[in-house]
This record gives structure tokens, C-alpha cells and sequence, in this order.
């Protein structure tokens, strides 16, 4: 049962100066890492600095904290490209650098980049590809690989890596978590994208019964994966009140907070609840990397002092 470890995905930090301080101050409050995104349109997640960029900085400014990327989009880089720009971060960082991938998702982001928004199977497949040219890079071969979707013709990366990155791929479809299974180290599960290009926002992809069959398709590949999650933790006096107002935010109705309460990436209450749930939910879904907002990090600080290194 892998030990807990907490993030801090800086979506509300809008320049460098930004990431560096949300990054010092988590090293402070005990977090493992800090994360950012990757999109260049403001919408849904509003104005954002390149990632990898904005890490060198944020590692450069810190001592322990491992720096990492919730996701790249495999189509935005070539793996060629990413295998030099990851090393280097990873040399930078003194080997703290985890690389988050998935495989695309975000329609309109595309289409504003004249980029081809190709059907998930074909994104999906380059991103497989994209894996495999990736770790053989890292394993310092003169890589040679002949896809679909990527042709690599004698290329070494360079510099070369002592310590390889932590892979994280973000997976909310069958297909994408049998692949996270196969090929990650972290698998982060999400809701499934939809063909139109938005994330699902049905209710049942948000509860313990989606999360379970989601966990249980990546750990049928018989490897020891660390399973995550963005989360969102409220410490309050009272669950129930803290799970009915975010099911009224939602629209669902106040009727909705036992749903809420089940929802796996909701940890609502006093502190001594949300450690039970975490063990709880570490136990019964394999969840132990618990990712949070810059918006609520301070406030969940607490909670990752009880649970670090536990």
C-alpha cells in the first residue's frame, strides 16, 4: 500500500513570480509537489504560464519539493522534443521532476491552434506510441521506432537522465486506464472525456462505484500503481452541511449530499473525519496521492500533516 503524498496544482497562479511562491510555500506546509496544467486558452481553467518553464523556476526556488506537470497534452510535443525538455528539467531539479501525460481532451483549445482534434482512439494511440519512444529515450538508446503515428530514426537523447521521471498519465476512459496501468508509475483518474470535447460532468463519474471500477481496470494489469486524484478538502465542524452546500453549488440539490459524501474526491469534515476517509478510501480504492487546488491548499494543510508519511 503505497504511503500518502500530497499536491498542489497551481491553477490560479498567473505568472512565474506566482508559481515560485505557491511552490515555496508548499514546501513549507509539508506538500510533495507542486503541479501545474497545461492549456492556452483561459478557458476552464483561466490564464496560464508554459509549464515546464514556470518548474524550472519553482525548482530552482526550492529544496525538497518535487515538481510536476497535471497533464501535458501528448500532441502539444513530440516525444523527441519532450524526452530533451524533461531531462533537462529533470537534471535541473536535482531528479524531482514527475512528468504528467495524457492524451488530449480540450476541443475548442485545438481548433484555436488550427490543430486536428482527431477522434480518441487515434489521440490515444499516438499517446501510447508517444510512451514507448519516451522511456527508451530515457533509458539512453539510440532509439530507433517505426508507428502509426511517430517515426524516430537513430536519436539519443540528451542529457542523459540518472533517475528517470515518474510517469503519471490521467486516464478517466477503459482504453486510456489500461494504459496508465501498463505504462505509469501514477495513475490520476478523472472523469471521462467526452467525444465533443469537454470532461463528463455526470454525477456518476464523480461517485465511489465509477472511482472502484476505474482503480480496478488499472490495477488489472498486475503492477504496483499509485493511484491519485485531484481532490477537494473543506475542514468543517459538520460533513453533512459542508456536503449539502456543495450539492446546491452543483444544482443537484440538497437531497444529493449523501452522493456527495460518497464521492471520493470529497473530503468534507472535521479533521479527524477526512483522515478516517482517507485511510478509508486508501484501503478500499488504492487512492493515496491526493492532489489540491492552490485555492484550498492552506486550509488542507492540516490534513497533510496528520497523513504525511503515513
Amino acid at each position: 500500500m503505497s504511503a500518502f503524498r500530497f499536491g498542489v496544482l497551481a491553477e490560479t497562479a498567473g505568472s512565474v513570480d506566482a508559481v515560485v511562491a505557491t511552490a515555496r510555500r508548499a514546501e513549507e506546509l509539508g506538500y510533495d509537489t507542486v503541479l501545474l496544467r497545461d492549456h492556452f486558452v483561459p478557458e476552464p481553467f483561466g490564464e496560464q504560464v508554459a509549464p515546464l518553464i514556470a518548474l524550472a523556476a519553482a525548482a530552482g526556488a526550492t529544496s525538497r519539493l518535487g515538481v510536476g506537470t497535471l497533464v501535458l497534452d501528448n500532441d502539444y510535443r513530440h516525444p523527441v522534443m519532450l524526452a530533451k525538455e524533461a531531462a533537462t528539467l529533470q537534471q535541473l531539479s536535482g531528479g524531482r521532476f514527475e512528468l504528467g501525460l495524457g492524451a488530449g481532451w480540450l476541443r475548442v483549445e485545438y481548433e484555436a491552434a488550427g490543430m486536428a482534434f482527431d477522434r480518441a482512439g487515434v489521440r490515444v494511440g499516438r499517446l501510447e506510441e508517444s510512451v514507448r519512444v519516451l522511456k527508451e529515450l530515457f533509458a539512453g538508446k539510440e532509439v530507433r521506432f517505426e508507428g502509426e503515428h511517430y517515426r524516430v530514426d537513430g536519436v539519443t537523447n540528451f542529457p542523459p537522465v540518472e533517475r528517470v521521471p515518474r510517469l503519471l498519465v490521467g486516464a478517466g476512459s477503459p482504453r486510456m486506464l489500461r494504459l496508465a496501468g501498463r505504462e505509469a508509475d501514477t495513475v490520476g483518474i478523472l472523469a471521462k472525456a467526452l467525444p465533443g470535447g469537454t470532461i463528463s460532468d455526470a454525477m456518476e463519474e464523480r461517485l465511489g462505484a465509477a472511482f472502484a471500477t476505474k482503480a480496478d481496470l488499472v490495477r488489472a494489469e498486475g503492477r504496483d500503481v499509485e493511484i491519485s486524484a485531484v481532490v477537494s478538502v473543506e475542514l468543517s465542524d459538520d460533513p453533512r452541511v459542508a456536503a449539502e452546500r456543495f450539492a446546491i453549488e452543483r444544482g443537484w440539490g440538497a437531497g444529493a449530499a449523501d452522493l456527495v459524501e460518497d464521492m471520493p474526491a470529497k473530503f468534507l469534515g472535521p479533521l479527524d473525519h477526512v483522515v478516517e476517509l482517507a485511510h478509508r478510501r486508501r484501503e478500499r480504492l488504492g487512492l493515496s496521492y491526493l492532489v489540491v487546488s492552490d485555492r484550498e491548499f492552506e486550509a488542507a494543510a492540516p490534513m497533510v500533516k496528520a497523513l504525511t508519511g503515513r
